[in-house]
């Protein structure tokens, strides 16, 4: 082993024992952990067991446990058995928890009862970043992703999937009944044997298809027509294209400046378009704004929605979704309409003059219909480019369009908003994903999840925060 570098002989004993704090640097991530951890109130926060009991076997404290999840879903170790082992050769987790080697059922059974105050301690670190004015633009992006659930879809059932079931089963069972006559028919001999078999399988498929059909009751019972065995609260959703997964929903609001997650909120609903003003209210709240701007991609895009944000102080920037069919047809679009305000009526691109004809209640949206005269389309030049089978061309106006073609115009005047956003939001998304890997949640229901997407966010926010500001004097802001 001549001319190598040389570890250390194992046997050799030393005269003064080197200590643990020494093998942790100064700026280490561990120390920030420790210090945010011990400046939080965590008695006023809501977790159990901050005040030792007068009688009985001692417990961990709380402050413990909670530095371990943290330091856990910041080196990508969220499981309760891992962080289990870790403990036990970990020389980072053995300074900041002073070699307490709890088990994984304790571990488990923390994030499990205090959900709510982990909650808080997120929201604790967004203000940390606010009084460190780090959110000063006051404008962040939303965006939604679907997380895996531990439910699979061979636990999940929606009224199509479960429809298709019975269908398959019915198919089989008339399959199995056209065979059982051909037995009847054919030679004593071999009917012995082949006829129990077919019966017995008749059987067992006909119980099969009683409980198919009880469990399609009991998916048109549920609200949204799906049912999910393994974690109740978790919804098949689509996630690219025709492809989909049981998964939940998660919502976040994300600086543009620095790309902190500024708000976040963990749902079952499948798409995205009711979750702009929830989204955007949390990240209101969480700045501490009389008013802040928004930015969301085209699915987020809902009139009463927008207006709802508008009248909350919150100015939305969100595409027009193109959902209309008449330009793939070679027709004009609404947006070939002009309309004026003044004399409140459009102009056709023939230039003739649409007037209002009708107002009414559309799923609590008041709506008015335009048409030209049905001379002046029956003899328009450009009707073939128009409409088709009708006697004139109508065009609706909602309550909402006026907020809508304003924010349009806002849109049109800055094309990088969207740029923006989609380099905002996306990338904690991707940070996050990657940290999970190719698992999915580790928790089940809703209330649990969104605890465990807390953690995974105080996280990302805290090696955001380093980055950003630097280990040492972050420990000091924390300390102020």
């Amino acid at each position: 082993m001549k001319r190598f570098i040389e570890g250390e002989n194992r046997g050799q004993s030393t005269l003064f024992p080197e200590r643990l704090d020494e093998y942790i640097a100064e700026d280490h991530a561990v120390r920030v952990i420790d210090v945010f951890v011990d400046e939080l109130d965590l008695g006023e926060l809501g977790f159990e067991r901050v005040i030792p009991e007068a009688t009985g076997r001692p417990g961990y404290h709380a402050a413990t446990l909670l530095k371990l999840y943290v330091y856990g879903y910041l080196n990508r170790i969220q499981s309760s058995r891992r962080l289990e082992r870790e403990t036990q050769r970990n020389i980072e987790l053995m300074w900041l928890t002073g070699r307490l080697m709890p088990d994984f059922k304790t571990i488990a059974d923390f994030r499990k009862d205090n959900g709510p105050a982990i909650r808080r301690v997120c929201r604790e670190f967004v203000e940390l970043c606010r009084r460190l004015d780090l959110f000063s633009q006051a404008i962040v992006a939303i965006d939604g992703s679907k997380f895996k659930a531990v439910n699979s879809k061979d636990h999940n059932d929606t009224r199509a999937s479960i429809r298709r079931r019975i269908e398959r089963m019915e198919a089989h069972v008339d399959q199995y009944l056209s065979l059982l006559d051909a037995a009847d028919q054919a030679e004593p001999d071999a009917s012995d044997t082949t006829v129990p078999d077919l019966e017995a399988k008749i059987t067992s498929m006909k119980a099969e298809m009683q409980r198919l059909k009880k469990r399609e009751r009991e998916i048109l019972a549920q609200p949204d027509k799906q049912l999910s065995d393994i974690d109740p609260d978790a919804r098949r959703m689509r996630i690219a294209g025709t492809r989909s997964q049981v998964a939940y929903n998660v919502q976040t609001a994300v600086d543009t400046e620095h790309k902190l997650i500024v708000a976040h909120q963990v749902t079952n609903a499948p798409v995205d378009r009711d979750q702009l003003l929830p989204t955007a209210s949390l990240a209101k709240q969480a700045l501490k704004r009389q008013s802040i701007q928004v930015l969301a991609d085209r699915g987020y895009y809902k009139g009463d929605s927008i207006q709802a944000c508008h009248q909350s102080g919150i100015d939305a920037l969100v595409p027009k979704p193109l959902t209309s069919q008449n330009k793939a047809k070679g027709l004009f679009d609404k947006q070939d309409f002009h309309y004026d305000a003044e004399h409140d009526h459009y102009r056709c691109p023939a230039g003739e003059r649409m007037t209002r004809r009708e107002t009414y209640q559309h799923r609590g949206i008041r709506q008015t219909t335009y048409q030209a005269s049905t001379a002046a389309c029956r003899d328009c030049r450009l009707k073939p480019q128009c409409f088709t089978g009708k006697t004139r061309r109508a065009v609706r106006r909602s309550e909402h369009d006026d907020l809508l073609d304003a924010m349009a115009e806002r849109l049109k005047n800055a094309p990088e908003a969207m740029s923006i956003r989609a380099a905002t939001v996306e990338h904690p998304f991707g940070t996050i994903k990657s940290w999970m890997g190719t698992s999915h949640f580790l928790t089940r229901r809703l209330k649990n999840v969104r605890t465990e997407m807390s953690l995974h966010v105080l996280a990302y926010n805290l090696k955001r925060m380093i980055s950003i500001v630097g280990a040492k004097p972050l420990m000091e802001a924390m300390r102020a």
